[in-house]
């Protein structure tokens, strides 16, 4: 078998904030109706995402938490449409890395993020989106423990891992079992880095996380990024003490 070369890295500086759609979500977390009707679902560092926007839409209690909704309204949604100008022009350039057969073509995958960025921003300029969207950081949410039935986390853990190291994926890790509720599921997807590396911790955070009563390795449903990655599914102990 031909070992093929990794991919350049993913060319970015910072955390970026994207506008994935609730299709998206969906595919690339393996999610069927069952899952979310639970609730309450939370997301985290969803960005300009429309997921929170789409299950409110269908009467299920859902939240998210990033640090980019800190600030005035309309910088936050313009700096959401800034963030899909950015990546499009990064995919164009990197297009033959990437395995189109969900997107269909880098124009098809803009229009995706454009309409789901136009919900979000549409959900975000309501009166009551501070009681949804919380200007909040890992790994310190403003949450009760036992709180949420799904916690979903895109693009963000392990996904930087060499921005944010062990210790501070461990302590992030752990605070999203927090707020779970008994039973409760948490899923995170990708689990590779930006250098489409397998993170060299995961392993071992994992061992040591606390309050966790199984986990497992699931195939994603969204095929797209230069080197496959499994979707990450924890699920918390139905019983816990403090």
């Amino acid at each position: 078998m031909e070992n093929k070369p990794v991919p350049q890295a993913y060319p970015q500086v910072g955390v970026a904030s994207t506008c994935r759609s609730f299709e998206e979500y969906r595919a690339m977390f393996q999610l069927t109706e069952t899952i979310w009707n639970k609730g309450p679902v939370l997301d985290v560092a969803g960005g300009a995402s429309s997921f929170v926007a789409e299950l409110n839409a269908m009467g299920i209690a859902a939240f998210a938490a990033d640090p980019f909704y800190e600030g005035e309204t309309e910088a936050i949604i313009a700096a959401g449409f800034k963030e899909i100008e950015v990546s499009s022009a990064k995919l164009e350039n990197m297009a033959d890395n990437y395995d189109w057969s969900y997107y269909g073509s880098p124009k098809q995958h803009r229009t995706l993020r454009e309409d789901s960025w136009a919900r979000f921003a549409a959900d975000f300029r309501k009166t009551d989106a501070g009681s949804r969207y919380y200007a909040a950081s890992l790994p310190n949410l403003p949450f009760e423990k036992d709180t949420f039935e799904l916690v979903v986390c895109s693009h963000f853990l392990f996904l930087y891992a060499d921005t944010f190291g062990e210790a501070f994926h461990a302590d992030a890790l752990a605070e999203l079992i927090r707020v779970l509720r008994p039973g409760g599921e948490l899923r995170i997807y990708p689990i590779i880095t930006l250098k489409w590396e397998e993170c060299s911790f995961l392993s071992e955070i994992l061992r040591e996380l606390k309050h966790v009563e199984h986990f497992e390795y699931l195939p994603t449903g969204l095929p797209f990024m230069p080197v496959p990655s499994p979707l990450l599914r924890l699920v918390k102990t139905h019983h816990t003490q403090n």
